[in-house]
């Protein structure tokens, strides 16, 4: 029995007043009255229609996607929302995207073999077009039927898989085999990209050599058993580990080709990358860009502003108006730019089947269109549970005055 139901209890046994019980408890008798009657304030029906969606959102993905995904892909449909309440409801709901694991490296380096130096030192900033530096590293799928192994090849400029296969050994043809198919989605003229691994044997062989001298392809290696000299590729292979490899096991080595392939297919043209302002790698290569994204000075700067957050707790906070993010996303405006994707695959799975999420704001390219709608089927009033309805000044559901108030009430002889 909750504490709720013990109050009344005591009630309808022995005609003790609400009042009196909440006060020798100490609770509040308002939580009682909500509890007995029912929470119908806007703000209630607005955290329920916000966990509807983010629930569905995160089954989409078969739960990959963590809360910066799921509040881009919101904000496409119309909604009004802040990555820090993304997270709030992720929480409340038990969604958890992915769980840290051990890491168990692969890396065997050829003592003998000749290494290059290294020529990105650790700088992973984009380069402003395609084909300047690639880097590139070798994985493990696991079958019922053995081992097969995985290379894979990055473009720096957009994160985008233009090279892999797929062997049964962990060797140099491998990982040859992997330039040659990039140098032909690349169109054949490569010469002068930076080809950047670590110090496996599999990179220091003869044929690896033999392909990149002809191609022009300039060889780059950073330190033996260090991560963070090719950090990319590393969690490139993080990604298929969490995406992929721990949530299905392949029963044979055919099975597991098809499902990587299709991983990869999606990767390059479904999946949101936050160094590319949350766009898909094929996106971001054909021009796309979203009026409010962060560039990846702007990401690696918050990243180590949170790190040394953590590392000194009691150092004053700075007044940054990037640390406001959840006052100032919810007053904003769903994107301008409209976001329509490239081809018939991307849109199928960009429309997907499900509930329709009815935007906030004017109405965006991104529709998901469906029978059901977890949104509308939550209780309360209908127009609590429409993002777009207006529920105090600026629609906004608390009730209290945002930005756009303020800009109402401003004189018009006032600069803005």
């Amino acid at each position: 029995m909750n504490l709720a139901a013990f109050i009344t209890a005591q009630r309808a046994e022995h005609g003790i007043p609400y009042a009196v019980s909440c006060r020798a408890l100490g609770v509040s008798q308002a939580w009682y009255y909500k509890w007995r009657h029912g929470d119908v304030s806007l703000r209630r029906a607005r955290r329920k229609a916000v966990d509807a969606a983010v629930a569905y959102e995160f089954a989409r993905r078969n739960g990959r996607d963590g809360s910066p995904p799921i509040t881009r892909r919101l904000r496409d449909a119309g909604w009004r929302i802040s990555k820090n309440t993304v997270a709030d409801s992720m929480r409340r709901q038990g969604l958890v995207a992915r769980p840290r694991k051990k890491r168990r490296g692969l890396t065997r380096a050829d003592r003998r073999a000749r290494k290059p130096p290294d020529l990105l030192k650790r700088d992973f900033a984009p380069p402003p077009a395609p084909n300047q530096r690639w880097v590139s590293d070798l994985t493990e799928v696991p079958t019922d039927e053995g081992v097969l192994y995985l290379a894979s090849i990055l473009d720096l400029h957009s994160r985008r898989v233009v090279g892999y296969a797929l062997g049964e050994h962990h060797d140099a043809d491998l990982a040859a085999a992997a330039v040659q198919v990039a140098i032909a989605i690349r169109g054949g003229d490569v010469a002068g990209v930076v080809l950047h691994t670590d110090q496996g044997g599999e990179f220091s062989g003869g044929d690896l050599a033999r392909v990149c001298t002809k191609a022009g392809i300039v060889a780059s290696m950073g330190r033996t058993g260090s991560a963070l000299d090719n950090a990319v590729a590393e969690a490139f292979h993080s990604t298929l580990e969490f995406e992929l490899r721990s949530r299905t096991r392949f029963a044979t080595k055919a099975e597991a080709r098809r499902a990587v392939l299709e991983w990869l297919e999606e990767y390059n043209t479904v999946r949101f990358h936050s160094t590319n302002g949350m766009l898909s790698p094929v996106d971001y290569e054909h021009g796309r860009r979203r009026p409010d994204a962060k560039s990846y000075d702007q990401l690696r700067r918050r990243r180590r502003r949170r790190h040394a957050d953590r590392k000194n707790p009691d150092l004053p906070v700075e007044n940054n108006n990037s640390s406001n993010d959840k006052s100032e996303a919810e007053a904003a405006s769903p994107p301008e730019t409209l976001i329509e994707p490239l081809r018939d695959g991307h849109r199928r799975r960009a429309q997907g089947t499900g509930p329709s999420l009815r935007p906030q704001g004017p109405p965006t390219a991104v529709a998901m269109a469906a029978p059901v709608d977890p949104v509308a089927a939550a209780p309360g009033s209908a127009g609590a549970l429409d993002p777009g309805a207006s529920t105090g000044p600026a629609g906004n559901p608390n009730g209290r005055p945002g930005p756009a108030d303020a800009h109402a009430r401003r004189k018009p002889d006032q600069d803005p």
